[in-house]
This record gives C-alpha cells, structure tokens and sequence, in this order.
C-alpha cells in the first residue's frame, strides 16, 4: 500500500524517484598511518632498530602506536604521560627540558579565556559538577581557584562589556564560591575552614542561611557549644520553618544540655572537696599535727590523710598512710589507714611473724620503734601508744601525707641509732 508523504518547501522537484539512487563514492577505509610527528609518544630510533634487529622476522610488524610504547622504559613512559593533563600527577614534571608544555599552556589559556567574572564563573561551574559527584577535594579546589580569580590583584582577564553585570557576577561567583567551599571543607571535616569560609559568605551576604547552617555544624563538631548555639539561632531568626537549622539547633540544645550537667556535677564535686580539705586542715591544726609537702611525693594511688567515716564531719577520726620500715633489713610494710586511735601495737598484731623473719628478730616483746622529729633526729614511739598522741605536740611531722615507723629489732638498736645519727650528719 503506498505512503503520502508531505515534501518540504525547499524540495527539488526535479529529482526522479523512480531512478534508482546513483552509487556512493567508493572510499578507501584504509587509516593512513600516523607520521612519527603525530604520534602520542615519540620514537626512539635508536631503540626500536635494536628491537627489530632482534626480534623475529616472521612477526607481524606492530602498529606505530605499539612501537613507540615498546622504545621507552616504564619509567620514562610514565614521565611522558605526566605531561598530559589527563594523565598528570605532578606539576612540577609537567614540563620538557625546555621548560614548555603546549597542552596544559593551552588548556590554562582557556580557563583565563573571557572576563574574571566569567572565569571564576566557570570555576564554579566546574565544582559543582564535582559537589554533585561527591569529589569533595576536586570541588573545593575549583571553588579555590574561582575565589583566587577573584581575588587576584594582577588583572590579566578580557575586559567587560558591562560594567554593572560583571560586578554583579563576580559578586554572585564569590558568595557561591565561598558557601559551596564550606561544604567541601565540611565534608572532609575541615572544621575550622569551614567557619571561616562561613564568615567570609556573611560578610558579603548577612542573610545567608545556608552559611548560618554550615557554621553551626561545624561548630558543633569542635564541641563550640556556645558558638553553635548563637549561629543557629541567628539563622533562625532569618528562616525559622527552615528544616536542617532546626535539627542542628535541636542536637545544640541537646549537647548543651549534658555540658552543663557535666559543668554543675564538676561544680559539686570541686566544693565538696574544698570542704573536705578545709575540714581536714581543721582537724589537723586543732590536734597540732604539722603537715609538710615535697617537691617530689611518693605515689600513693588515692592513699592519704582523711576523716573517716564523713570526710565532712568535724567529729570523724583521722586516718593516715603509714609505712613500717624495718631498716636493719631493708624491709617494708605499708598501712594505707592507720587511724590516729590505734597504736603501732595493733598493727604489728596482725603483722607478725614477718614471712622473711628466718632469724625470729621481729616479734612483739624483741621490737622497738623510732620515728624522725622535725630537726631530723629520733624519738621512740611507744608500741602500745595511740598515734595521735605520738604525732601531736610538734616533736614529729606528717612529709607527704605518709606516716613513717622504723621497726628495730632491740639487738640493733644501738647500730640502728648510730646509722641515723651518721646519716643526719653526713
């Protein structure tokens, strides 16, 4: 069944349909092969003869493309491909012995090729095709350079047609490059960018809630508490019903909200204990116990003096580390609470017979014990006397917090006190 078939206007009627189409040209599909010149990758002759001299003769011979590969190492091969801006990894390689790379001058040529607006326009364009890709460090780079062209003291651009226009897109280029920089850095985490980026987007455009937003995420990740909260809420102020503001400022007010627990139950914590030292220092002047502190305290873990049971109640007992020295035998014991009611008896009780004791020196009627005055001499304690009336009066000082006994076997004593006596003088 036959077709009608509308002809357009400018049909030639001269044209017979019923002829049957004259034949197309007969073309040669054959490629004409490359010159040396326009190859990718030059040839190294050189090399390529001493490949054909060895290779064999009944081979088929390699396509000019292969050849040139086949004469360069891998290494220079990757040099060479360092000068190609699709293949490019290293600036500083990109260039010939001569200094001069025709490529990467003509695709720079290009990018500075219209006004600076257009230019950073363009750069902007670009980072935005990476954004939507997710290239974060691609994109930030090209917002880089748009705000570089921006920037740029040396005008090196065509000039405009439009002066009116062309300040109106620089200043859209550089708001845009700014806000969608932000991004970027907030993505990589790059923080403290981010704000700044966010500043630079309000001071040339203070309604800008996509910077108020971007800020306080940021800021919110430092833990800025304070900072994030006053941001989002500017930008509340500007867009209240706008959604992402909303759950930023909620997380805020969350994060804000444990701070501040934190803060108060620290806040307890550091008044409870500056009554307990206050207490403790009471309870130490009324019973004329002298304290003195070093440079260097021996580590006690949480041992110390304290009042027990109620570190807050005046009408407590004192408790003190204390350390039984057995001098003669380099030897000791340690008492993390020997409470100021006890005697150096009640102790020793538990204590002996020492595991080490093979002589049988260290009992309870063989023993007696000494501890240092204030002058640095001797005082013999009485084993079945309360520590607080030894450590009262003044004669004896607490160092560091840690009570010290020397346990002395009565055979020795006389050797114990001279040992002493040398070493005060020494």
């Amino acid at each position: 069944m036959g077709q009608i078939e509308e002809l357009p206007d400018d049909y030639d009627e001269s044209l017979d349909l019923n002829q049957p189409a004259p034949p197309a040209p007969e073309e040669n599909n054959v490629p004409t092969p490359p010159t040396p010149e326009e190859l990718p990758i030059p040839i190294k002759e050189e090399r390529l003869k001493d490949i054909n001299d060895n290779a064999d003769p009944l081979a088929p011979k390699m396509p000019p493309a292969m050849e040139a590969v086949n004469t360069h190492t891998t290494d220079e091969l990757a040099e060479i491909l360092n000068r190609t801006p699709l293949f490019m990894t290293d600036i500083n390689k990109a260039y010939d012995e001569k200094g001069e790379n025709v490529m990467l001058d003509a695709i720079r040529a290009l990018q500075n090729e219209g006004t600076r607006g257009e230019v950073a326009q363009n750069f902007r364009e670009q980072g935005n095709e990476a954004a939507r890709e997710k290239r974060w460090i691609d994109a930030k780079e090209h917002y880089s350079k748009g705000i570089a062209v921006l920037l740029a003291k040396e005008d090196k651009w065509d000039k405009p047609e439009d002066e009116k226009e062309e300040a109106k897109l620089r200043r859209e280029a550089e708001e845009a490059c700014y806000i969608n920089r932000a991004l970027c850095h907030l993505e990589l985490k790059n923080f403290r960018s981010t704000t700044l980026d966010c500043a630079a987007v309000l001071k040339l455009n203070a309604k800008n809630v996509k910077a108020y937003y971007r800020s306080a995420m940021a800021l919110y990740a430092l833990d800025k508490i304070v900072e994030a909260e006053d941001v989002a809420t500017r930008g509340l102020e500007l867009d209240p019903g706008n959604k992402p503001l909303q759950v930023v400022a909620g997380k805020i007010a969350d994060r804000k909200g444990v701070i501040e627990r934190i803060a108060a139950r620290k806040k307890a914590e550091d008044e409870r204990t500056r009554k307990e030292k206050n207490l403790l220092s009471v309870a130490l002047r009324a019973r004329q116990i002298r304290t003195r502190k070093t440079d260097q305290p021996p580590e006690m873990e949480d041992a110390g003096i304290k009042l027990t049971p109620d570190p807050l109640s005046p009408e407590s007992t004192l408790e003190f580390p204390a350390v039984l020295l057995y001098h003669m035998d380099a030897q000791t014991d340690f008492i993390k609470g020997f409470s100021e009611m006890h005697s150096i008896a009640d102790h020793l009780d538990y204590i002996f017979p020492l595991p080490w004791d093979e002589k049988k020196e260290y009992t309870m009627n063989t023993v007696e014990c000494f501890m240092e005055t204030v002058t640095g001499g001797l005082i013999r304690a009485g084993k079945k006397v309360p520590l607080l009336q030894i450590l009262s009066g003044g004669k004896v000082e607490v160092v560091d917090e840690l009570v010290k006994i020397y346990i002395v076997p009565a055979s020795k004593t006389a050797t114990f006190i001279a040992e002493m006596k040398a070493r005060k003088e020494g």
